[in-house]
């Protein structure tokens, strides 16, 4: 008769668990984020005693600077779900177009170029309107990525730029961004002077 060795069972035995263990490998799960609740779209007139006016988020909501007196249409448009911040400062122009268009670039834009992967520029032109700016993608993990700056070239310049109370991921706060930059983009094509 067909005797079969010690060496066969354990040979075997080793194979039944091998087999059976395979399925059950522990994986990493790829790295990801929470999944963000984004509201519906749906805007509002901001109208003050400042010289323009534009629609709004109604997710946001404005908070004016009362101990800077001497700057009455400087404000932010917050959104405190999202732990972000609109900050909007409105100047008068009087012979000096060229050094706050320099002064507001330096301030914005130039001290993120450190940090950023690429600047990307989006001209606006309304002739009708005399509105003429520019909204800059700011990509990569720099403090501010949605920047804009709108003016007439003669009375007036506002800029604004989006932050957020955190620390800067381009990844996890992407969704955020582009939702925001599209408030931003809809806030720049409402905008008009009140002495057009």
């Amino acid at each position: 008769m067909f005797k079969l060795n010690r060496n066969f069972y354990f040979f075997f035995i080793l194979i039944l668990f091998a087999g059976s263990s395979c399925k059950n490998l522990p994986m990493p799960k790829p790295r990801g984020y929470f999944r963000i609740a984004l509201p519906e779209k749906v805007y509002i007139k901001y109208d003050s005693s400042c010289p323009f006016v534009f629609e709004y988020p109604v997710y946001g909501k404005i908070s004016y600077n009362t101990g800077n007196t001497n700057e009455p249409c400087w404000f932010n448009i917050e959104f405190p779900s999202f732990n972000a911040k609109l900050y909007v400062t409105y100047k008068e122009v009087s012979n000096n177009f060229d050094a706050i268009m320099e002064d507001s670039y330096k301030l914005d834009v130039k001290n993120h170029t450190i940090k950023a992967d690429a600047i990307n520029e989006t001209p606006w032109l309304n002739p009708e309107g005399k509105v003429y700016g520019i909204l800059y993608d700011l990509k990569g993990n720099t403090a501010s990525s949605v920047q804009f700056y709108v003016t007439d070239s003669v009375k007036h310049y506002l800029r604004g730029s989006l932050y957020f109370a955190v620390e800067p991921n381009k990844d996890s706060l992407a969704p955020v961004i582009e939702f925001f930059r599209e408030d931003i983009l809809h806030m720049i094509e409402t905008f008009n002077w009140k002495d057009n």
